[in-house]
């Protein structure tokens, strides 16, 4: 038997993980939480405009209960743009120059990898020096990763069933990702801003057109924050059959996260 085995329950403080959510204008932290209503502490921040995520994390720590508490592990998610890497074309020397060159504009940013082995691939991501500073400044243990992550990994499973090819798409923060899976590889995955419904269905439809996929026997499914979300699927189904929008407490079989009040999709997979 391990030693950490041997530890009473209860010691939520030297053994959880706190999980930091961070996109370019929202912040959220979270931890798992046997007394909390869906198992999960889930808080908020409000963001100040004006300031950078750096500061606002900043002044976070001198008001947000749960990082008063002093957790020293932490799980960052960080909502930045990722480049997929096929592991046979991997060196790790290169990722910053082929991360850079694929994305302008972080060249004051730290480049980021982190292995995803059920796609045979590696993540490339960024984040601000200042913000990983305050990071690793107030934890001991700092696990840092793409936000899509979780997501990927489950739907990526759940496109296991059935037979038909499937597209999703993820509506958070203002963005849309896109992606798809063959067998336990990346088919596409693709990042796009959108501000209207129009936006999102022409991105979607391009997308599904890209990959050739059949519009009576293939799957397009979105989740996540929509707004407009009937007047979207409605759009689709005029040139796609399978549209579905994949509801949370449906999805997850009326299991308690669910029912927690402004939790995104992607905290809820992980």
């Amino acid at each position: 038997m391990k030693e950490h085995d041997m530890e009473p329950e209860n010691t939520i403080l030297t053994r959880s993980r706190l999980t930091i959510r961070i996109s370019d204008y929202s912040l959220s932290f979270s931890i798992l939480d046997k007394t909390a209503v869906g198992g999960v502490r889930f808080e908020p921040y409000t963001v100040k405009s004006g300031m950078s995520m750096a500061a606002n994390l900043r002044e976070a720590f001198k008001e947000s209960s749960l990082l008063l508490e002093g957790f020293p592990r932490v799980r960052v998610l960080i909502d930045t743009p990722v480049l997929l890497i096929p592991l046979e074309e991997l060196d790790e020397d290169e990722i910053p120059i082929l991360y850079r060159y694929t994305f302008h504009g972080h060249d004051n940013d730290e480049i980021l990898h982190v292995a995803l082995p059920d796609f045979n691939c590696v993540a490339a991501f960024c984040i601000n020096k200042d913000l990983k500073l305050v990071i690793t400044d107030h934890f001991k243990d700092v696990k840092i990763e793409p936000l899509m992550m979780s997501v990927w990994i489950y739907m990526s499973r759940r496109s296991r069933i059935g037979m038909g090819k499937k597209l999703y798409g993820y509506f958070h923060n203002g963005k849309l990702d896109v992606f798809s899976f063959d067998k336990n590889r990346f088919r596409y995955a693709n990042s796009f801003a959108v501000k209207h419904v129009k936006d999102a269905q022409y991105f979607l439809l391009y997308v599904w057109r890209q990959l050739n996929l059949h519009v009576l026997k293939d799957e397009l499914a979105v989740f996540g924050d929509i707004q407009g979300k009937d007047l979207l699927v409605e759009e689709l189904r005029k040139f796609v059959q399978k549209v579905y929008l994949i509801n949370p407490t449906a999805e997850f079989n009326r299991a308690p996260i669910a029912t927690i009040r402004g939790l995104p999709f992607d905290l809820m997979t992980l």
